[in-house]
This record gives structure tokens, sequence and C-alpha cells, in this order.
């Protein structure tokens, strides 16, 4: 089983261009209950403007947790709109979950500190978002 995770955590996802006050990020599209799952697991870099864009059928409170992923991440929990509700920082290696306290559809995980390094803060508004 272990074979398959590793596997898998090589897979290329689908990528869209998001913008947030200035900033452009590439981020890769996790749109399906498996895709959701694995995450960045098993990985040990992420580029500096790259990040993971979560997406989900419904709006909802969100949990992540850390299991298996190496990198230091940050996850903005966003609502429809594209507004950040919240920001979380999250701990590599950490089976903990982090919840959002409101219901979002979105989340975005990118290196930890680039929410604070770009002034990105909760209320700011994400463009470019699948509808």
């Amino acid at each position: 089983m272990m074979f398959l995770l590793l596997a898998c955590s090589d897979a290329v996802l689908p990528t869209t261009q998001l913008q947030v006050d200035g900033h452009t990020i590439l981020a890769e599209v996790a749109d399906s209950g498996e895709e959701r799952s694995l995450g960045l697991m098993y990985r040990d870099t992420l580029g500096r403007d790259d990040g993971m864009l979560f997406v989900y059928p419904d709006r909802a409170s969100r949990s992540f947790w850390m299991k298996n992923t190496r990198i230091p991440l940050s996850v903005a929990f966003v609502d429809d709109d594209g507004t950040i509700l919240e920001i979380a920082d999250l701990k590599p290696m950490d089976d903990r979950p982090v919840a959002s306290v409101a219901a979002s559809r979105f989340a975005l995980e990118m290196n930890q500190g680039w929410f604070t390094q770009n002034r990105v803060v909760v209320g700011s508004r994400i463009e470019g978002l699948p509808r």
C-alpha cells in the first residue's frame, strides 16, 4: 500500500493561476477526494509562489493534518467569492487536525509564511478560483 501512495505522490495535477493582492500563484488543483487526501504528502519542496488549491463541492468546516507532509505549510480557508476567512500554520508530520472555524469551499496551502511575507491577510480576495 505504501508503494501506491508514493507512486501517486508523483502524479501531476492540473494547475491554475490565481491572483491575490498583486501576487500570482501557480496552484495545483486537488478537486477529487483522493487528490485532496493525498495533498502535498511525500514532497520535499514547493516553489516560492506555488501552492495547492483544495476544491470542495460545498461549504463546510474543513480540517487539515500534516501526516506524511514534510514541508511546513500555511493554509488559507476561502469562501465561495474568494475571500480569505482564516489562515493557519501547519507543522510538518503532525497528525493533529487543524480545523477551520468558518465554513469554506476552498483551501489554499502555501509555504509557511507566504501569506505573512506577501501581506495577504484575512479579508483578502483570491481571483481565478474555479466556479
